[in-house]
């Protein structure tokens, strides 16, 4: 470092997905080069999908439910880490926002975090949990595969410890672009 530089800008920019269910295309790869780091929330379904990804950017995963020994082995079920002084917490399973199943709320009360994620629903959910003080994060599903309508992804930074510039991404229906896919493989 330079004497007298003063990094000014001290933020990431966050990419969250989940519930690819083995597919990814060229949509959610440009918005993977918009970023600083890549984070997913579970039901990755091929590991290749997680090899492109982490190609490009850094890439933070948990596996889910449907997922399986090989995403097992390279992906933890709970991920806790600090970034840009938020402390998160990302599982796949959580259950709905505020009403967590035992086993999260048993993780959040001893993790303590400022940042919960999770996926599984299909359903995009940003909310503050006031008891809990932490914002809940769940992205949706960017596959092509549950009962969602719309693929959905979350953008967004982190600075201080704070959520900023929160955008939801819209990828278009469900069955829409499929010729564009590029499906991961193992």
């Amino acid at each position: 470092m330079i004497k007298g530089y003063v990094n000014i800008r001290q933020l990431k920019k966050i990419l969250l997905l989940s519930d690819t269910h083995g597919y990814i295309d060229d949509r959610i790869l440009n918005y993977v080069k918009s970023v600083d780091e890549v984070w997913h929330a579970g039901d990755i379904g091929q590991l290749g999908v997680t090899d492109l990804l982490a190609d490009l950017k850094p890439l933070r995963a948990v596996y889910g439910n449907i997922d399986g020994n090989e995403a097992r082995i390279s992906f933890p079920e709970n991920n806790s880490f600090n970034c840009e002084g938020a402390h998160i917490v990302m599982t796949h399973i959580g259950g709905p926002a505020g009403k967590y199943t035992p086993r999260v709320r048993a993780l959040l009360d001893q993790q303590q975090p400022t940042v919960f994620i999770c996926g599984h629903s299909h359903i995009l959910k940003v909310m503050y949990i006031k008891n809990r003080q932490l914002m809940h994060l769940n992205p949706g599903a960017a596959g092509i595969h549950g009962f969602h309508q719309v693929r959905t992804m979350l953008r967004f930074e982190i600075h201080q410890g704070k959520l900023q510039n929160m955008e939801v991404i819209e990828l278009g229906l469900r069955g829409k672009g499929l010729t564009q896919a590029v499906e991961g493989t193992n």
